[in-house]
C-alpha cells in the first residue's frame, strides 16, 4: 500500500479508481525497475571483535563516493576468526555470490586467497607488506589486473620501530618479539627485519609464538621467568583484536612496549609508530566507491601512505617509570595525557 492513500483510491484528476490489487501492484512493478542494489563482499583474515574502527573508516570512504551501507550498497563480510586456512572457502563463497568488489583487510593472505578464487571480479586491499611480491599487482603505478589498493607500509617499518624503542629504553638489551606463527609470510618479514636492526643496536632478541588469546597469556606467563627489558609485539591482526589484553599484560608485568598502530597506545599500550590504518581502510572505501562507478582496478594505482605517526601514552610510561626523552618527546604527533 502506498503511504497517505487507501487501499481504494481516487485520482480525481484522471478519474481513474484503483482497487487493492491494483494499488498493491504499482509499487511492486516501480521497485523492479529500481537497479539491483551492488553487493560489495568483505573478506577478513580476523574476526569482527576489535575491528569495528576500521569499519567505521571503511564506511566513511563508500560515503565519500556516494554509498551508504544499507541504502545504496550491500556488504557481505566474511569474517575467518583468525583461521587462516578457511580464507580460500570464504573467498570461494563471495565468487559464487556475485559480488561487484572483493575488499580484504585484517592480514596479508585474504587478497591473495581473493586473488586465487577470481581474475574477474575487482579486489581492493589493505596490505601490510609489498603488494607486488605479493602477486598482486604487476606493479604499484600499474596493477595491470584486477586488484589494487592500499599498501600502508607498517611491515617496512620493524627497523625503525625497534629503534625508537630503543631510545625511550636505552638500557634495554633483551627484547621479547610476540609474533602470530599462524600469520607465517607476516612472522618471517617481521622477524629478518627485527634482527637485522637488532644486530646494528647489540640487542637479544628471543621470539614467543601467540595465535589464540591463551597463548598470550601462556607467553606473557614465560616473559616473567625470563624477564626481558622491552617487548616488541609484531604488526599482526590477530593482535590488534586482542590490543586491549597486550597492553594490559605488557602494563602489569611491567614492559615498556613497542606496537604498530595507534590503537594499542589508545588501548593503554606505551608507544606506536606507523601509518594511521583507519585512514588507510577509509581510501579503500573510496576506491571500492570509485569502482563501484565504473573505474577498473587496473587504471587505479596501489595508494601508499606518505606520514607516519609516532604516539607516545605518557601515564602508561610514568606508570612503568620510564623518563620520556624530551627529544623523543618533541618528535612525537600525539602525546596521550
Amino acid at each position: 500500500m502506498i503511504s497517505g492513500f487507501t487501499t481504494e483510491a481516487t485520482f480525481g484528476c484522471l478519474g481513474a479508481t484503483y482497487d487493492r490489487g491494483a494499488a498493491a501492484a504499482w509499487p511492486l512493478a516501480a521497485r523492479a525497475q529500481q537497479p539491483a542494489m551492488p553487493v560489495v563482499g568483505f573478506l577478513s583474515g580476523v574476526s569482527s571483535d576489535g575491528f569495528s574502527e576500521r569499519i567505521r573508516a571503511f564506511r566513511q570512504g563508500l560515503k565519500e563516493t556516494g554509498y551508504v551501507e544499507g541504502e545504496s550498497v550491500m556488504v557481505a563480510y566474511r569474517w575467518a576468526e583468525n583461521q587462516i586456512d578457511q580464507l580460500p572457502a570464504l573467498a570461494a563463497d563471495l565468487v559464487r555470490r556475485r559480488v561487484a568488489v572483493i575488499v580484504t583487510a585484517g592480514g596479508n593472505v585474504p587478497p591473495v586467497a581473493a586473488k586465487a578464487a577470481t581474475s574477474t571480479i575487482p579486489i581492493v586491499f589493505a596490505v601490510s607488506v609489498d603488494p607486488v611480491g605479493l602477486g598482486l599487482v604487476a606493479s604499484l603505478a600499474r596493477p595491470g589486473g584486477n586488484a589494487t589498493g592500499i599498501n600502508f607500509f607498517v611491515a617496512e617499518l620493524v627497523e625503525k620501530r625497534l629503534g625508537l624503542l630503543h631510545e625511550l629504553v636505552p638500557s634495554a638489551r633483551h627484547v621479547a618479539v610476540v609474533v602470530n606463527p599462524a600469520n607465517a609470510a607476516t612472522t618471517e618479514a617481521t622477524m629478518r627485519d627485527v634482527e637485522t636492526g637488532a644486530r646494528a643496536m647489540a640487542l637479544q632478541i628471543q621470539t614467543f609464538n601467540a595465535s589464540t588469546s591463551g597463548e598470550i597469556q601462556a607467553a606473557f606467563e614465560r616473559l616473567v621467568h625470563e624477564r626481558p627489558d622491552a617487548l616488541f609485539v609484531a604488526n599482526e591482526p590477530f593482535f590488534l583484536v586482542r590490543r586491549v589484553q597486550l597492553a594490559t599484560l605488557a602494563a602489569r608485568h611491567g614492559l615498556p612496549a613497542s606496537f604498530a598502530a595507534r590503537d594499542w597506545v589508545e588501548a593503554g599500550g606505551l608507544m606506536s609508530y606507523g601509518t594511521n590504518v583507519n585512514d588507510a581502510l577509509r581510501q579503500v572505501g573510496v576506491y571500492t566507491g570509485r569502482i563501484l562507478k565504473g573505474e577498473k582496478p587496473a587504471d587505479l594505482p596501489v595508494v601508499q601512505p606518505t606520514k607516519f605517526e609516532l604516539v607516545i601514552n605518557l601515564p602508561t610510561a610514568k606508570a612503568l617509570g620510564l623518563e620520556v626523552p624530551p627529544t623523543l618527546l618533541a618528535r612525537a604527533d600525539e602525546v596521550i595525557e
